[in-house]
């Protein structure tokens, strides 16, 4: 088994992977990837968790803080799924403890989302939201030295809302941004 950069070695996997590199998909809410991430300011480092879904590439739930907890991926978790209608959508992740931990595998039991495991030290089983996260990190966290954690959270929270889903248009949406995707999508369903 492989370690980690911290150099800890993974637990064992809680669910099967049950997305096998498919990233993509027909429908809203059918998967949906998540992975944590961070970033230096000068009060210290500042976590984000975010959930993306494989139809639309929306970043359906996130959640920022100080510490890189299995609470911050609950608080996430519980954030898309206000949001959304996730009853059996598949929730992939990577193996950290978070994505791990009896908090996080109860919220999907509870709300009838089923968990999704990669391989260990295998980014490519993740790269739908590894891809956000790379675009975060060129639009918004290497931009500059943030001073404080207000600022970066701040800023997170603007990319994501007003650049990421308004104004970001994709190739694979038919050059529409996930928020004009999502309602063309919608609207032809309910047709």
């Amino acid at each position: 088994m492989k370690k980690s950069r911290s150099g800890k070695k993974p637990g064992p996997p809680v669910h099967d992977d049950l997305v096998q590199r498919e990233f993509e998909s027909d429908d809203l809410d059918v998967i949906w990837f998540t992975d944590l991430t961070e970033h230096n300011t000068n009060e210290g480092k500042l976590y984000l968790c975010s959930l993306m879904d494989a139809c639309s590439t929306r970043i359906v739930g996130y959640s920022i803080g100080d510490r890189m907890t299995a609470d911050l991926a609950v608080s996430a978790l519980s954030n898309a799924i206000a949001l959304r209608d996730p009853d059996g959508t598949k929730v992939h992740s990577e193996r950290g403890s978070q994505f791990r931990s009896r908090k996080f595998v109860m919220v999907l039991k509870n709300n009838g989302l089923v968990g999704s495991m990669g391989r260990v030290a295998s980014a490519a089983d993740n790269a739908a939201i590894e891809s956000f996260h790379s675009l975060l990190q060129k639009n918004v966290l290497n931009t500059r030295r943030w001073e404080t954690k207000d600022e970066l959270r701040l800023a997170i929270v603007t990319w994501i809302e007003k650049k990421y889903h308004r104004q970001r248009r994709k190739r694979r949406l038919g050059r529409l941004t996930p928020v004009e995707f999502e309602a063309l999508h919608q609207a032809s369903t309910a047709a």
